[in-house]
């Protein structure tokens, strides 16, 4: 047995690390199921930086309307909606929407 082994020392030696090293190409840390998962990752954080930009660019374009140039068809947009206000005769309608439901 030791005989073998010492025969095919190279042979051996070259298959633990042929299997070690594709061991960790597929599945170690920096390995193909990582990379795929990472992959995910990023593409699921770029996804949420766009919606959070857009939400910034909204809330920057409405801050706008309020500090420099005071608009008021947007402040009386506010104020029916935050207090329900209306003109006398109005009849005031409340839309629930429920898409933003997850």
């Amino acid at each position: 047995m030791l005989r073998l082994i010492k025969k095919n020392y190279f042979l051996l030696i070259s298959l633990f690390l042929i299997v070690y090293f594709g061991f960790n190409l597929v599945s170690g840390e920096r390995g193909l199921f990582s990379f795929i998962k990472k992959k995910e990752l990023l593409s699921n954080l770029k996804s949420e930086e766009l919606t959070l930009i857009n939400k910034i660019e909204d809330m920057d374009h409405k801050n706008s309307l309020l500090s420099t140039n005071l608009d008021l068809d947007y402040v009386e947009t506010l104020i029916r909606e935050r207090f329900l206000f209306g003109k006398e005769g109005e009849t005031i309608y409340i839309i629930k929407n429920y898409e933003n439901k997850n």
